[in-house]
């Protein structure tokens, strides 16, 4: 069975203060978009995983998607004999949720190989167990989510947007950025997040400007702390025809919301040339999440 699955990318990712358990309470309004990764599982005597792509993928326990595997197995009593093998497209610790959008594809390749029939509810309990992002490559389109961002609520979206993304060389820690959010939030107190109704409003009339003007991210300073050349080509996407621009989620890949779909061929080729991104991709989006092909 193999499953294709999409990246996200944060239209709006507010950060709280620190909980009591150590996580954020988050506002995260979700966007998935047309970079995929597929996941096929196959019958095998032993949990086993392979992957084919950009390296920097953990091919042991600690790799979501065998994680997930052995999740779903423990959870409906069937014995964890498959192969996995993933073929990445999304940049690994790009900030968009790649290992994530794994593990909600395990979930759903494993269910439909060993024919447990589980509900996208019960899907979605046993993702939000593994990360807090893997709920919403479940369910993919454009979502609220709330709590670490596992709550999720589906948003009303008029048509598609047109992106570029630059991927920059290297990764981010995604604890690293959160550390470094609250180390230059020290001495003041962190704002409560609340979804944006500008965001909201773009989202639904389907206006490219109006969305562009509303992103925002509450780690993009933390991400551009540890890694300054990203603000130099956060203003190189601007100055080449973005009407947004933001760090995806905990970086390092950039994003930048193009007026077309000509603009955003337009705006991938200015972007190839600027030094600190090694590969530059087109997408559109809202698409739909994990899906068997």
């Amino acid at each position: 069975m193999t499953v294709r699955v999409p990246a996200k990318v944060n239209l709006q990712l507010g950060v709280g203060p620190v909980r009591d358990d150590g996580y954020h309470d988050l506002v995260n309004v979700f966007h998935a978009v047309s970079l995929f990764d597929e996941v096929t599982a196959a019958p095998a005597p032993e949990p086993t995983i392979t992957v084919e792509g950009p390296p920097g993928v953990p091919v042991g326990p600690d790799n979501l998607a065998v994680r997930a595997a052995l999740l779903l197995a423990s959870h409906t009593g069937v014995e964890p004999r498959v192969a996995l093998h993933i073929r990445k497209d999304i940049p690994v610790a790009g900030g968009m949720a790649g290992g994530s959008a794994d593990a909600a594809a395990a979930l759903v390749a494993c269910d439909a190989l060993w024919e447990t029939g589980l509900s996208r509810e019960t899907l979605l309990e046993l993702g939000a167990r593994i990360g807090s992002d893997v709920p919403f490559a479940l369910l993919g389109g454009t979502a609220v989510g709330l709590g670490r961002g596992e709550r999720l609520t589906p948003v009303e979206v008029t048509g598609e947007f047109h992106w570029v993304f630059g991927y920059a060389d290297g990764g981010l820690s995604t604890p690293a950025v959160y550390a470094e959010c609250d180390r230059l939030r020290t001495g003041s107190p962190a704002p409560w997040p609340v979804v944006s109704d500008d965001l909201m409003a773009a989202l639904k009339t389907g206006d490219p400007l109006a969305l562009g003007r509303a992103l925002s991210n509450d780690l993009q300073p933390a991400a551009l702390s540890l890694r300054p050349p990203l603000s130099e080509a956060l203003t190189a996407g601007t100055s080449a025809g973005a009407v947004g621009a933001l760090v995806s989620g905990s970086g390092p890949t950039c994003a930048f919301l193009a007026p077309s779909a000509a603009q955003a061929e337009e705006l991938a080729t200015s972007l190839s040339r600027v030094e600190h991104f090694v590969t530059v991709r087109q997408a559109r989006g809202p698409v739909t999440g994990a899906v068997v092909i």
